[in-house]
Order: structure tokens, then C-alpha cells, then sequence
């Protein structure tokens, strides 16, 4: 039955597992087809075209494995690509960034909204015409990060390095009295702690990965999609490079998770 095929889910490295992990506290009955593209990560220092490429050659690779829908687990392909997706393949796909925009709006209280992300995000202005779309009073202010990709791709999730880059990424940030935070890329959850700490606990962290679960929910609700079987899933993995890699440091985010293929 079309119901029970898997959610497919795709990343330009290790960062989307964040949105799988919430996904599986989500929806427990949902099989999870996951790629992470390692060998061409990261994918926030290329350019829109390559962003595109990448993006469809990681849907065709989750098509392969028949899925009923994708989720787009990268903001940068989020930023660039999700238009061109949907045109060429005829099942639901998400992004990130639009739900990550509805919860800060939702949470903000003086309007003044901080964004970070790979320097594709931010020169892309995603998250910036949409935000300023929602509600016009608003004041945005981004800020792009790239070290922080390879910091958690190498399993330095709360280092001194990891903290001094970030104090020196966020001191602009904190100079403009935000209370609300976009993590604006997969990765950044797992550096929330470090992020926390420098930013102050005043201000709240909007980490997309929870938000786009609960959207990914209703979607195969509304469309009668969820899945029929009462058997737990089992859930696949697969990467473009560096399994052994991948799989250690993805112990750190899900738990007794099986299943990694190299493709």
C-alpha cells in the first residue's frame, strides 16, 4: 500500500538527522529512508546552480527507494531548490524554512528576529522575504556561519573551538537585542548548547528540525497518508561517503540506529 512506503529524507551531510530524530518522536509508526550527500558536503559555501543539482540527484536517490514524500533537510537546498523540486517530482516535498518562520513569529515578543545559516541561506534571503512577507513590522538580522558545519560534521558539538568560533559569529548578533533565534541549518541544533551559552537565555533558539515534523504530520494526515502498519520500522541510512564516519558520530544524535548503506 502506498500508505506504508517511507519518508524520504535528505541532507547535504549529518545535520538532517536532527530533523529524523524528531520525526521519529513524531511519528513512531513512520519508516525513515535517510541520505546524507558526505561526499559533497557542505553544501552552503556552492552556488545556487550546483545547490539545485545536488538536490535533485538526492531526490532521485530517495526515489529509488520509493518514498511517499521528502523532506528537504538542508536549508541551503530549502533556499534554492524546493521550487524546482516540486516541479520535477510529483509527491509532497517540505523544506525548512517556512516552518522555522512561523515559529519565531510565533514567539517573538519585541519583533526582533536573529537568523543564522551557511552563506548560501543568507545571501539567498530566504528567510529574510519571508519573515518580512508574514509581518512587515519586523527587524531581521542575519548573520552566515559557515564553520559551524564542518565543527559538527566532526563531531565537536561542544568544544572550545566550537565556542570560540561561535562567540565570535554571534557578537554582532548580540548587539542587536534579539529574543528570537533561527537556527537556519540543520546542523546548528546540535550546537544549541554552545549557542545557548553565548547568546544568553534570554533569547529563545528556533531549531526548524521540531517545527517541520509536526508539518510533515499533518500533510499525511490531511492527504490520508500515514502509515497502515502497527509493526515498529526499521529505519535506513544511507550516504554518499565515509559510512564509518557517519555512523559514529550519528550515535551521538539517535540512538541504536542500524541500517547505514554507501551508495
Amino acid at each position: 500500500m502506498f500508505n506504508n512506503k517511507a519518508i524520504g529524507v535528505f541532507d547535504s551531510g549529518l545535520g538532517g538527522l536532527t530533523v529524523v530524530k524528531e520525526l521519529i518522536k513524531m511519528l513512531p509508526n513512520e519508516k525513515i529512508v535517510y541520505f546524507g550527500d558526505t561526499a559533497r558536503v557542505p553544501y552552503g559555501t556552492k552556488s545556487k546552480q550546483a545547490i539545485i543539482k545536488f538536490s535533485k540527484e538526492n531526490a532521485e536517490v530517495l526515489l529509488k527507494k520509493d518514498v511517499k514524500m521528502i523532506v528537504v533537510a538542508c536549508n541551503s537546498s530549502s533556499s534554492y531548490a524546493i521550487e524546482e523540486l516540486k516541479k520535477s517530482f510529483s509527491m509532497p516535498i517540505v523544506g525548512v524554512i517556512r516552518p522555522g518562520v512561523t515559529e519565531a513569529l510565533a514567539i517573538t515578543k519585541n519583533k526582533r528576529i536573529g537568523v543564522i545559516s551557511t552563506t548560501a541561506t543568507k545571501n539567498s534571503q530566504a528567510y529574510e522575504k519571508i519573515l518580512y512577507r508574514q509581518e512587515k513590522t519586523v527587524k531581521v538580522f542575519s548573520q552566515a556561519c559557515p564553520l559551524f558545519v564542518p565543527l559538527v560534521e566532526q563531531g565537536w558539538f561542544n568544544t572550545k573551538i566550537t565556542l570560540a568560533v561561535a562567540q565570535e559569529y554571534l557578537k554582532g548578533l548580540k548587539k542587536k537585542k534579539i529574543d528570537t533565534l533561527i537556527l537556519g541549518c540543520t546542523h546548528y541544533p546540535l550546537l544549541k548548547n554552545v549557542i545557548q551559552r553565548v547568546m544568553g537565555k534570554n533569547v529563545q533558539l528556533v531549531n526548524s528540525a521540531k517545527v517541520i515534523s509536526k508539518e510533515v504530520r499533518q500533510i499525511l494526515k490531511n492527504q490520508s497518508m500515514l502509515r497502515k502498519l502497527k509493526n515498529k520500522p526499521t529505519h535506513e541510512f544511507l550516504v554518499s561517503d565515509r559510512p564509518q564516519e557517519f555512523e559514529k558520530i550519528s550515535k551521538k544524535i539517535l540512538k541504536n540506529i542500524k541500517g547505514f548503506q554507501n551508495v
